[in-house]
């Protein structure tokens, strides 16, 4: 029959989240990323450009900083700072035809560059860190509706981006020559596919900081492939498992002295870690 006590308190802490309209903007928020982050995640693991989605949440970090020293909203660096990334990475892949080497090299290069201006702009920055700090390490408070409509807007973007470029996007990622050879714009969809990742990227970082981004990216998609090689159904699996990660570190996160990124992390990698184990033992 269960516990009725254990049950209760379930119900009643789901009531306690609910009682407050900044962890009910939080919910709605996390969802609209969880969403979002499953299904562009799973292209970045399908298509083996983790390193290339690392790369672009690291440069947050001096986006953020860069922005806050300017005088400037600090969202904007995110937006900024990824966008420009993902266009100088997109373009040295496709650069006399490189493919992932040139990619991969120009990759480091810029994650060196951005972690390094990112640290001059923060020494450089002489205002209250304690905005900076919230935006690298992620937090629930302060998201207010008009966040959460952002956030529903730019989810909408994306999504409808990759609904339209779905399945050439799909053979080029698993077979870049035969989708030359089929007439699929091979080198615009790596560029716009990055740019996409981009926007992602910097939309999530407002839950889980800029700095603990990828957890959320690359986890839930990475486990829902190592589970099922059907395309389908592991995308709803990715989306499944971010959704579940996100929900349960912002339960934990709400009753905890500790921040939302350390959960999220923590979570995310605790879910790979079993899919692999499932892989193993029963797959």
């Amino acid at each position: 029959m269960g516990n009725p006590t254990l049950s209760w308190n379930l119900v009643s802490d789901v009531h306690r989240l609910l009682e407050y309209q900044f962890m009910v903007n939080a919910l709605q928020a996390g969802t609209i990323v969880a969403v979002m982050a499953g299904v562009v995640g799973w292209y970045m693991v399908l298509r083996r450009q983790s390193f290339a989605g690392h790369t672009i949440a690291v440069m947050a970090f001096p986006g953020a900083s860069g922005a806050a020293l300017a005088g400037l909203p600090t969202a904007l660096g995110y937006y900024l700072a990824c966008g420009i990334a993902a266009l100088t990475i997109g373009r040295a892949g496709g650069a006399a035809g490189r493919g992932r080497s040139g990619e991969s090299a120009t990759i480091g290069v810029v994650q060196v560059a951005g972690l390094a201006a990112g640290f001059l702009f923060l020494s450089l920055y002489s205002g209250v860190l304690e905005q900076l700090e919230t935006l690298l390490f992620g937090t629930f408070l302060g998201i207010d509706s008009n966040q959460v409509l952002t956030l529903l807007v730019i989810a909408v973007v994306v999504l409808g981006v990759l609904a339209l470029v779905g399945r050439p996007l799909l053979l080029a990622s698993l077979d870049p020559e035969l989708a030359r050879a089929r007439g699929v714009p091979v080198g615009a969809l790596d560029i716009g596919f990055l740019l996409v990742l981009s926007l992602a990227v910097a939309a999530t970082s407002q839950i889980t900081g800029a700095l603990l981004v990828f957890a959320l990216l690359v986890a839930p998609a990475a486990a829902a492939q190592a589970l099922t090689p059907r395309p389908g159904l592991s995308l709803v699996l990715s989306v499944a498992f971010a959704l579940l990660v996100t929900w349960v570190g912002l339960g934990i996160s709400y009753f905890s002295i500790y921040p939302l990124g350390f959960f999220v992390t923590s979570l995310a990698f605790g879910l790979y870690v079993l899919a692999q184990l499932v892989r193993r033992l029963v797959l």
